[in-house]
């Protein structure tokens, strides 16, 4: 697409928007970056223009002329599609598109597209390490962290792009069409932003909208909403399991990944070589081998990658052992379903800090999931009361509130003994306390790294 003179708007002026100004005017597009958040100045927001920018720039509201020229709208993904302006530009029969499907229509190379509940972040920094150490032409973008319009003009005809996506940015995507994708799971997650589950399940499934039979798409077969997709997909399913030996497609059993091929399993490596922790990252990294190897990379070389990769900051992120007891930094578990896994892997008595931001979440699998391994619930942040009934409905009482994650540490590190450990595993995003689970994780462990030894 030609967008020399195109006239766009573009909704949100954070990292997402900012990334995508700079790509339209790369490509000589006339913009508009909008925000409506009337507390902005429009002299903070150029400054933190792209170095040479220049756009104009509307806050709070935008004017009948500006709308009736808009040709296309580029939305961040934190901009619900059912906000007034996007369902306004709708009805004017104006295309709404997300910064992936703006990236997409500049890619050069090769994508592979990452989406789920949980583990997005680790299977893709994995596959990311995978596919650089294969072919020195990849990069990883997305919901990990960096712009994918940021990135996307350094793709060639020969490179890879692994993206993670979220169900944010799927809403908005058209023509995307990656080489390989995968949906990892799909739990209650977001329900305040797509209202049903059944919309989050077909947000999600929206990765492998436009695939073929030419491309893959990797299913987690202990997932029902995913094994079902793969009756049903466009692509050509594969699946991998943690529970079950599967005839054709990868599986963990016994501390061991193997992938099947018409029923005969071929050993590829044991968790104790790799080093992550937990059932769920032998998921995470059957989803990565899975799609490395539709991909055809040689399974040598992708277990070499497997073997030498670290954990994600944030996710399952061992801190330090101050004295005699461990610390685990989990901010990244926003969701109940993500913090079971976290509970999963820890193996001592734990005293664990939870609570934030209600998303609309039920904690009840959360709370049965401590199954004698928490110690002591510490919780914090606007869920605290909400997470406290439903322990009490469950038969654990022993919980504590804390108005802040520094009296929580307080607590724990002067409860907490040696043999035992703490984990930060909120089950709820940050906001309201934080302004992402990042800088609640970074703070965790600037705290933990605080501790003097006795």
């Amino acid at each position: 697409m030609d967008f020399t003179g195109k006239r766009v708007l573009i909704v949100g002026t954070k990292k997402s928007g900012m990334a995508a100004l700079g790509l339209l005017k790369q490509h000589g597009a006339q913009t508009i970056l909008y925000d409506g958040n009337e507390q902005l100045s429009e002299e903070d927001i150029r400054s933190e223009l792209p170095p040479g920018v220049e756009t104009d720039i509307r806050i709070g509201t935008l004017s009948e002329k500006d709308k009736e020229a808009i040709e296309l709208i580029v939305i961040s993904p934190g901009v619900p599609i059912d906000s007034p302006l996007v369902l306004e530009f709708q009805e004017r029969k104006v295309p709404i598109w997300g910064e992936v499907e703006l990236a997409y229509a500049f890619e050069k190379g090769k994508v592979l597209a990452i989406t789920g509940t949980n583990g997005k972040t680790t299977t893709t920094a994995l596959l990311g390490q995978i596919m650089q150490d294969a072919t020195h032409k990849a990069f990883t973008v997305g919901n990990i962290g960096i712009p994918y319009t940021q990135m996307v003009s350094g793709t060639e005809e020969d490179s890879v792009t692994v993206a993670e996506i979220s169900s944010f940015q799927l809403e908005t995507v058209h023509a995307f069409r990656p080489a390989v994708s995968a949906i990892l799971n799909i739990t209650p997650d977001h329900l305040n932003r797509h209202h049903t589950m059944e919309c989050y399940v077909q947000t999600k499934e929206r990765i492998a909208a436009m695939q073929t039979k030419a491309e893959t798409c990797v299913l987690n077969y202990e997932d029902s909403y995913t094994r079902q997709f793969g009756l049903v997909t466009t692509a050509r399913p594969v699946y991998f399991s943690g529970a079950h030996e599967l005839e054709n497609g990868f599986y963990y059993k016994d501390g061991v990944i193997y992938k099947a091929e018409g029923g005969k399993a071929t050993r590829l490596l044991a968790m104790s070589e790799t080093h992550l922790l937990g059932v769920h990252n032998a998921e995470n990294i059957m989803a990565a081998v899975a799609m490395a190897d539709s991909y055809g990379i040689a399974m040598e070389q992708i277990l070499e990658s497997v073997k030498s990769f670290h954990a994600v900051e944030h996710r399952l992120e061992f801190v330090a052992t101050k004295r005699g007891v461990d610390y685990y930094n989990d901010s990244k578990g926003t969701n109940p379903d993500a913090a079971i896994k976290g509970i999963g892997a820890m193996v001592k008595p734990t005293f664990l800090i939870g609570g934030g931001y209600d998303k609309g979440s039920e904690y009840d699998e959360w709370i049965e999931s401590f199954d004698g391994k928490v110690k002591k619930l510490v919780l914090i942040g606007q869920t605290r009361e909400k997470i406290a009934d439903c322990a009490k409905r469950h038969g654990f009482e022993d919980y504590v509130f804390a108005e802040s994650l520094e009296e929580a540490m307080e607590l724990c590190i002067k409860e907490a003994k040696e043999g035992d450990c703490v984990l930060l595993s909120p089950a709820c995003a940050s906001w309201g306390m934080f302004p992402n689970y990042e800088v609640r994780g970074n703070r965790f462990k600037d705290m933990v790294l605080a501790i003097e030894e006795k």
